[in-house]
């Protein structure tokens, strides 16, 4: 049996069918992933807090809490990466998810390297994100605590208006379109790029209430940017 070493990410797999929970497990394993597993809501939130994985996979028809509970539960306080497994494919399900925080989607049926090649996506661009406070002025924005504050002003923000603040402001100055916007938020989905003019515009009303007036721009034809007049 392969020995996986403890430095290892560990991925909570949440899966109310035994059979599908098996197969994802021996492949997340042979691909050096450690795992835990829930067959239902409850539990799996049981274990999020007890194990404090690094990644997620969270299907959402589940007994006793539904995968969207558990993903609003651990959203609340976590940014830990979650993606979320559905034999669902109505834009529906995949706006909500983009607006709890999720950050992708897998539907089934799929081929379990599929799901495995997501893991490995999402924990390389959640890793990169080394540096977990960014400040652009008086804006301070703080990935471990997700927390967002304009001064001394603390920013009431979503779960999907933080992650594309948070994305806005490690990139200062720069214009980002819809596009990258949408696969900042929720990558390899397929969800409506107008979803971000929504969360945007939501966003900038809450950062000029709190006095960053005309912070957040938008860039015609392009998208959005975050800009600090000198």
């Amino acid at each position: 049996m392969q020995t996986i070493p403890k430095t290892s990410p560990l991925i909570l797999v949440v899966e109310d069918e035994p059979e599908m929970l098996e197969l994802m497990e021996a492949y997340l394993r042979r691909d050096g992933y450690r795992t835990e597993h829930a067959l239902d809501g409850e539990r799996a939130l049981d274990l999020f807090r007890a194990a404090q994985p690094d990644l997620v996979l969270l299907d959402i028809q589940l007994p006793k809490l539904s995968g969207f509970d558990v993903l609003k539960n651990i959203r609340q306080k976590h940014l830990t990466p979650v993606i979320m497994v559905t034999a669902r494919a109505e834009d529906l399900d995949k706006l909500l998810g983009l607006e709890l925080g999720a950050d992708d989607y897998v539907v089934k049926p799929f081929s379990p390297r599929e799901v495995v090649a997501r893991v490995k996506a999402v924990l390389r661009r959640t890793q990169q994100q080394t540096q977990t406070i960014v400040r652009i002025g008086e804006l301070e924005v703080d990935s471990n605590a997700m927390l967002a504050r304009v001064g001394p002003h603390r920013l009431d923000l979503t779960p999907a208006e933080f992650r594309l603040l948070e994305y806005l402001a490690r990139h200062p100055g720069r214009a980002c379109s819809r596009v990258e916007l949408l696969e900042a938020s929720l990558p390899n989905s397929d969800a409506l790029e107008r979803v971000v003019d929504t969360h945007l515009k939501n966003l900038r009303r809450k950062l000029e209430l709190a006095g960053a007036v005309g912070m957040l721009e938008t860039v015609r034809g392009v998208g959005y940017r975050l800009w600090l007049e000198n």
